[in-house]
């Protein structure tokens, strides 16, 4: 797993550029505290940061594939191929040699082999650029989830691209812009596909191919998910869902350095804690030592108050959990001091270059996965199977499934039907009126449901409910996918996520929804699929989201760092915000209310704000 950066130019020499490549390069060197490679040729620069995970002695990059003395491709890559080592038989098969044993010489071979029908025998999480030095032309790819981030900027005369946006702003030509629709897409949740915030920046889409060559851009989605009728009955898609996790599973076990999992106590956390060390037993029955890690907050057994989203600690679960599998378990306790030191807080930002709204979830992820990474490189982690089995509460709950928004936001906020979310409406008001936020992601979901196939003949639960898990797999995935990618990579930790393997997230899709709740119950296949390897308490859990800190010295500690900022006459939001009804948000008393939780989120996303107007070079051009 690492940070990866590029430029190409058609029309200078690039060998000439060094020193703007290795700019590019160092803003990755969290993502690669290993190492450190560039490789420049007259009309294209690629580097690399390097967490080091398989091969660690001769993976380094770069890297290339030479013949007759001549460099003819190179690759800048960051990820896991999970299959390489089936691929490097077959490539072997067909006259390859291969020099070290890690996967990204596969990939390349790949490429030579293939042509760009390759990214089709890939499994994995990926994101890479690719230099033919004999075709003259640049692929950028990533993975078919988007599990592995990658961002690109087209030039007048090619393209420059990196893992990060920081990546991209580290070049002098790539100015650090914003225009409204920018801060629409920033502030809707809308989630939308490819879109980077930034004016002139673009994702490169989950499943999607671009080739950069001296005639243009080109671009081709080489997988997306597909409809079709599922054939299986009740107990063959149990059986088969049993199967692809443990296929999955023991594919993401391969590493040579240390592996742990993320364990909360919950269904999808300990399934896979349950599989993974079902797949690391030897022939003699024994299994080796699984790390397992969690989060708490200092004090949450006593202040825990349960709600819509957490209806118990998770506490008494990871115990249960640890009791059953026999792992070697480190809980990571925070305090709301760790969660509001501006340090941690910096820190966070800067991994995750943007605002949020989830200050606190934020913070205690990356202080997380700091405290994993002292122990661990490389983590499995449960993420996505909510969205992959149907396991958040708007999908069982009617209001939020017939919602004509997306359904996050109705669970976010039901009271606001025009769904426009506190934080937004603490705009100045003439900037609210001309971001017109409501129109703008109402225009979003509408587009979203265009995108859906839908079953000849399907009924109406059908229709809808296939809308909902095509929203979240498209839509809300991606901001988990990207916090849990640069929380844990700024870090230098990798974190695996087996349920958002393409294999099992198109299986699941085309499952009809009453087979996925066939026993009336959220996540009902995954639940079957594994019960032979959890204890009762887990498998009679009800969903309990990522926990959130309910220490009463918090919110006090954001209301004082709130108003301080109001406060200060230089600040850069105030010309931004209302300052009045912001200051009223903070003034509100947090209680056990759907507006204390609320009003936290708004002043979270202002503190954010603020941080990311001080710290970023950022100019808001609005129209």
């Amino acid at each position: 797993m690492c940070g990866i950066v590029g430029w190409v130019d058609f029309a200078r020499d690039l060998r000439r550029e060094t020193a703007t490549i290795r700019a590019m390069t160092a803003t990755m060197a969290l993502r690669g505290p290993d190492a450190e490679g560039i490789w420049l040729d007259q009309n294209a620069g690629l580097g690399h940061r390097r967490l080091a995970v398989i091969d660690l002695a001769h993976g380094a990059q770069p890297m290339t594939v030479e013949r007759d003395g001549k460099v003819i491709a190179t690759i800048t890559y960051s990820g896991e191929v999970y299959n390489f080592a089936e691929l490097r038989e077959e490539l072997r098969g067909h006259g390859h040699r291969f020099r070290t044993t890690s996967d990204t010489e596969v990939v390349l071979n790949a490429y030579l082999q293939w042509g760009e029908s390759f990214v089709d025998h890939l499994v994995g999480m990926f994101a890479f650029g690719l230099w033919d030095a004999v075709e003259h032309r640049l692929l950028l790819v990533r993975d078919r989830l988007g599990v592995k981030p990658l961002y690109y900027r087209p030039t007048p005369d090619g393209v420059m691209f990196a893992s990060e946006l920081k990546g991209i702003l580290a070049h002098p030509a790539a100015p650090a812009e914003m225009d409204s629709d920018g801060l629409r897409e920033l502030m809707s949740f809308a989630g939308t596909p490819g879109h980077a915030i930034y004016r002139g920046v673009y994702e490169v889409l989950p499943g999607e191919l671009i080739r950069v060559d001296d005639r243009g851009l080109h671009r081709r989605r080489y997988w997306q998910l597909t409809t079709s009728e599922h054939q299986d009955d009740l107990p063959t898609t149990i059986r088969t869902v049993r199967d692809l996790l443990e296929e999955i599973t023991a594919q993401q076990l391969v590493a040579d350095v240390p592996l742990c999992v993320l364990l909360s106590g919950g269904l999808d956390s300990s399934a896979l804690t349950a599989l993974a060390q079902h797949s690391s037993r030897g022939t003699d029955g024994g299994a080796a030592a699984l790390r397992s890690f969690s989060v708490d907050f200092a004090g949450q057994t006593d202040n825990f108050r349960p709600d819509d989203l957490r209806s118990a600690h998770d506490l008494p679960f990871i115990r249960d959990m640890v009791a059953h599998a026999g792992t070697v378990h480190t809980d990571i306790m925070l305090d709301a001091g760790d969660l509001m030191d501006p340090i941690n807080r910096s820190r966070t930002f800067i991994a995750g270059d943007l605002p949020s709204a989830f200050g606190d979830m934020t913070v205690s992820l990356y202080l997380l996965f700091r405290a994993v990474r002292e122990h661990s490189t490389v983590a499995l982690s449960g993420e996505s199977a909510d969205e992959v089995f149907g396991g958040y509460r708007w999908f069982h709950d009617p209001a939020l499934v017939n919602a004509d928004t997306f359904p996050w936001m109705a669970a976010l906020n039901p009271s606001d039907e025009g769904g426009s979310q506190s934080s937004m409406s603490l705009f100045e008001p003439g900037l609210t009126k001309s971001l017109d936020l409501v129109g703008y992601r109402d225009a979003a979901y509408r587009q979203a449901l265009a995108e859906v196939e839908h079953l000849p003949g399907a009924d109406a639960t059908e229709r809808r409910m296939r809308e909902i898990s095509y929203l979240n797999l498209t839509r809300f995935l991606r901001g988990m996918l990207d916090r849990k990618d640069r929380t844990s990579m700024a870090n230098g930790l990798e974190v695996r996520v087996p349920f958002c393997d393409h294999r099992l997230v198109q299986y699941m899709y085309n499952v009809p929804w009453a087979m996925k709740t066939f026993d009336g119950r959220e996540k009902s296949l995954l639940r079957a699929a594994v019960a032979d390897l959890l204890p009762a308490s887990i498998l009679e859990r009800r969903k309990s989201a990522y926990p959130t800190v309910q220490d009463p010295a918090y919110d006090p500690a954001l209301r004082v760092r709130l108003n301080a900022a109001l406060d200060d006459r230089d600040s850069p939001l105030l010309p931004l915000l209302d300052t009045d009804m912001t200051r009223m948000l903070g003034s509100f008393a947090y209680e056990e209310t759907e507006l204390a939780t609320i009003a936290r989120r708004g002043v979270e996303m202002v503190l954010s704000l603020e941080e990311w107007l001080r710290r970023s070079p950022v100019r808001i051009i609005l129209d």
